[in-house]
């Protein structure tokens, strides 16, 4: 265990994936997060004293590079879906990436990887979309030879994208979307974290758009849902002013609690994405060039949103008696 890699976010959805990874390839692993106290389930990825868990606020100089002393790679996974307090999207994603790979450059790491988004662009409709694509150019200005990794929809185990539609099915008897035939090529976390550890032991370079085997609309994916977790309710697409009315309410709230309440339902900005494809381009390099064969979604989402179902894990249990009191 004689190299190291830090971590940022280390203990985040994917960042948890990358550490998990990285311990089993035998490097010392830092997992560097705002609340450490919160981020010790990570320890037993590796053995004793293999993985370490430290503070580190992604807008500070000084935290950054302290977490960073002595690593020989970098793995950025620092992001928000929601602007929060101090947690700007400019601060974090942008800012808050060219200072990781500033410092990076400083300290003579050897590899750096820049965890992104598919939707990264400056001509984003959205402001979570430029500041990914000017995190992305500040990256590759301070630190040239950084891998960018672009994925989609990421879902699995811990994800907040099928988990909330599934809490959503279960707490009300129809299931309301906005951008219905928006397009999704979800992409499974474990495969990201794959690619990101191919990218620290040097087995990658440039920029890859990261898609799973499944292009599917929202409204396709939320019967897909609906069926895993066997459940029946009505999908009801939403015009999209409705859409503007219940992203500005929460907005709304949020600025007038001044940020004591935040708008984790649905966001002005998160609205523009929403009508916006996110899936890869034909050209574009992704799993094929890593080498990777992506996880379909029908080989995991069982595996975790067997919960929402009527009985959980008992489901199956429970219709089998049903079976036997009918052939009875």
């Amino acid at each position: 265990m004689s190299k190291l890699v830090t971590i940022y976010g280390g203990s985040g959805f994917v960042g948890r994936y990358v550490a998990r990874r990285m311990a089993q390839q035998g490097w010392r692993v830092r997992v560097v997060c705002r609340r450490p106290n919160e981020a010790l389930f990570v320890k037993p990825y590796g053995a004793v004293g293999q993985v370490s868990v430290e503070f580190c606020n992604i807008r500070d100089d000084a935290s950054v590079r302290a977490a960073m002393r002595g690593a020989d790679a970098v793995v950025n996974c620092v992001g928000i879906l929601v602007q929060d307090g101090r947690n700007r999207f400019d601060a974090v994603q942008a800012e808050g990436a060219a200072r990781v790979a500033r410092i990076a450059a400083e300290t003579g790491v050897a590899r750096l990887v820049q965890i992104s988004a598919l939707g990264a662009d400056a001509a984003s409709p959205s402001q979570y979309g430029r500041s990914k694509a000017a995190g992305e150019a500040a990256v590759l200005q301070a630190f040239p030879k950084a891998v960018i990794l672009r994925p989609s929809v990421i879902f699995g185990t811990e994800d907040d994208f099928f988990n909330r539609f599934a809490t959503m099915a279960v707490r009300s008897p129809v299931l309301p979307l906005v951008g219905a035939e928006t397009r999704f090529q979800p992409v499974y976390v474990d495969d990201v974290a794959q690619a990101a550890v191919k990218a620290v032991l040097g087995e990658a370079e440039g920029c890859y758009d990261l898609g799973g085997p499944d292009v599917e609309t929202l409204r396709q994916l939320m019967t897909r849902m609906l069926t895993v977790i066997e459940r029946k309710r009505p999908i009801v697409a939403l015009p999209r002013f409705v859409g503007a009315l219940i992203a500005t309410a929460g907005d709304a709230v949020q600025a007038v609690t001044l940020g004591l309440v935040t708008n984790r339902v649905l966001t002005r900005d998160q609205l523009r994405n929403l009508y916006v494809d996110n899936v890869v381009a034909p050209e574009a390099r992704g799993f094929a060039a890593l080498g990777i064969a992506p996880v379909a979604m029908g080989a995991v989402l069982p595996d975790y949103l067997w919960r929402f179902r009527k009985a959980g894990q008992f489901e199956a249990i429970r219709a089998s008696a049903r079976n036997l009191r009918k052939l009875s």
